[in-house]
């Protein structure tokens, strides 16, 4: 049986004058998640305002990942960007809201992490906190970014609540796991058409999927430093690539 090809789109980074042109770049360790659970990940340029490329690319998709990088553009859910908003890139947001939505109308699974989860949820209508600390006063900490003085991208953080006969419970093999946790933007108003599967003990949305059936799952850490070590977080990925085979 043929390998099922996911789509991931890059992120943008700018030129700097007489040493790097602009590029588009991607995280390898999510590229390896994905190769390890048996797909074919296909790194997607962002091409916002040549709509005809981008959906030839999405028609020879199996499947869409969403990964980590820099915040939402506040814009895309209605907003003025606030002085505590991070870099943003447009032409991502602009590209990715496009696949989830395309794959939405075909149902074609769809998997997001991190950053993943808030673009999904823009993209079908919800809004984002544009920084948790700044707007939950009483939120835990959520912002493990690694540094020399701060723990691996692997440091498991919190733990969090999963729903009791959800899809997450199912795959990671229980109702309660800790996680890893690298953000500070977070679900704000959920979107129409997901179901919030997953919290931390601040109330703070970990996990939602969709609520019509299609494979839709979108988790707010970061799995894939994980999955080499946990067979529930490798699930999260070869359960994704099996539906879209």
């Amino acid at each position: 049986m043929a390998r099922p090809v996911i789509g991931v789109a890059t992120q943008t980074i700018e030129a700097v004058p007489g040493e790097l042109p602009p590029c588009w770049i991607m995280g390898q360790r999510y590229v390896h998640a994905l190769r390890h659970a048996g797909a074919v990940p296909w790194l997607i340029p962002l091409l916002p305002d040549d709509l005809e490329t981008l959906r030839e690319i999405y028609s020879r998709l199996d499947g869409v990942f969403l990964t980590g990088g820099v915040d939402v553009d506040p814009k895309n859910y209605g907003e003025q960007t606030a002085e505590y908003c991070g870099k943003t890139d447009p032409a991502r947001d602009a590209v990715e809201i496009q696949l989830i939505r395309w794959a939405k109308e075909d149902k074609k699974p769809l998997f997001a992490v991190c950053r993943g989860i808030q673009i999904v949820n823009v993209a079908l209508g919800g809004s984002l906190y544009q920084d948790v600390t700044k707007q939950v006063p009483t939120a835990l900490r959520h912002d493990y970014f690694p540094t020399a003085d701060q723990p691996a991208r692997d440091y498991l953080a919190h733990a969090i609540d999963i729903t009791n006969s959800s899809r997450l419970a199912e795959l990671l093999g229980g109702t309660w796991v800790k996680v890893n946790s690298m953000h500070h933007q977070a679900i704000k108003q959920l979107a129409s058409g997901l179901i919030a599967t997953a919290r931390a003990p601040d109330g703070i949305i970990e996990g939602v999927e969709s609520s019509n059936g299609q494979y839709l799952v979108a988790v707010q850490w970061h799995p894939e430093e994980l999955e080499d070590r946990d067979a529930g977080m490798r699930r999260l990925f070869t359960s994704f690539v099996e539906a879209a085979c």
